[in-house]
């Protein structure tokens, strides 16, 4: 969300979504507040600290940490106060393991992805902070059935292998698909039977690889998809697994009328053959991307419209 104040935020996610509140990131705040930032805080046994090329891993907690785990504590203070007596669906987030071991560097100035240790230490440590992270929450909101959101926008070049080097001049190797569908789905099983979200923002998500590594969503940018992608949504939503289709844009512009805002996944589900019956089981609507850098008037037009457009797509799927 925009902004950085937390309360305000608390406010309008709860006020807009009755019935799926969410913890909201305000990154405009600053290192430790960004989306690294702000998971690199709820690490276990590894801490990160603000370089000019990004965030590192150092040897012991220090300011960075500190600043990102008093603001967590702060929106959790905010969502907390807004919450009272609140029994239903709760969404918090954090950046998955991959997207972590790509963005965070190790001492040597390389980004963990390179070193398979490194991966494998800096998947567990996340799961660890995730099972406290959750344990808070539910403390917090006794009456919330929590549903955790990994963020997974660099998924697709590490199993490509389109992650840059240090130089800039080479990339780093991809990484097995079996890997990296096993470290998923150890992290995943943090959360026990609770809900997981797997959000990518890029092209070509791997809708297959996710759904064995026990997603039970998958949240994506809808306008990225090509007929290409049919085949996998269509087995993803026959075998049960939940859509987050991004249809409202996720920065200032013109917002069309809420049936127009569906109409793409009203055609996809034509496309696939699936029962109309299915869409307000199967899909929930979300803006494409974060709302991060939209105006805060705008941010809430967008949820207030993500609303809207659900009614219309349960009143008339087809």
């Amino acid at each position: 969300m925009p902004g950085g104040d937390a309360r305000e935020a608390a406010k309008t996610v709860t006020g807009s979504f009755e019935d799926f509140p969410f913890l909201a990131e305000l990154p405009a705040r600053g290192p430790g507040a960004d989306m690294i930032g702000r998971t690199a805080g709820m690490l276990v046994e590894l801490y990160a600290r603000v370089e000019p090329s990004g965030w590192r891993i150092g040897d012991r907690p220090g300011r960075d940490t500190r600043r990102a785990r008093s603001w967590l504590g702060e929106d959790l203070d905010a969502l907390e106060e807004f919450t009272q007596d609140y029994q239903g669906l709760l969404k918090v987030q954090a950046v998955g393991p991959w997207t972590l071991a790509a963005a965070l560097e190790l001492k040597n100035g390389e980004v963990a992805l390179g070193d398979p240790g490194a991966c494998r230490d800096l998947a567990a440590s996340l799961a660890e902070g995730l099972r406290q992270h959750l344990a808070e929450l539910r403390r917090r909101v006794p009456g919330a059935r929590v549903v955790l959101q990994l963020d997974e926008p660099s998924l697709t070049a590490v199993l490509r292998g389109q992650v840059k080097t240090a130089s800039g001049y080479r990339t780093h190797r991809a990484v097995d698909r079996q890997i990296v569908e096993a470290t998923l789905r150890d992290v995943v099983g943090v959360h026990g039977d609770g809900p997981v979200v797997v959000h990518s923002c890029a092209p070509d998500v791997p809708f297959a690889l996710l759904r064995r590594a026990g997603v039970a969503a998958i949240s994506f940018d809808f306008s990225l998809l090509t007929e290409r992608d049919d085949d996998a949504i269509g087995e993803a939503v026959e075998s049960g697994t939940r859509l987050f289709a991004g249809v409202v844009p996720g920065t200032d512009g013109p917002l069309s009328d809420p049936a127009g805002s569906v109409m793409g996944v009203r055609t996809l589900w034509r496309r696939l053959g699936l029962s109309p019956g299915l869409l307000a089981e199967a899909v929930t609507l979300t803006p494409s991307c974060g709302l991060a850098g939209a105006s805060p008037e705008y941010a809430r037009k967008a949820l207030a419209h993500c609303v809207r457009a659900a009614r219309s797509l349960a009143d008339n799927p087809e």
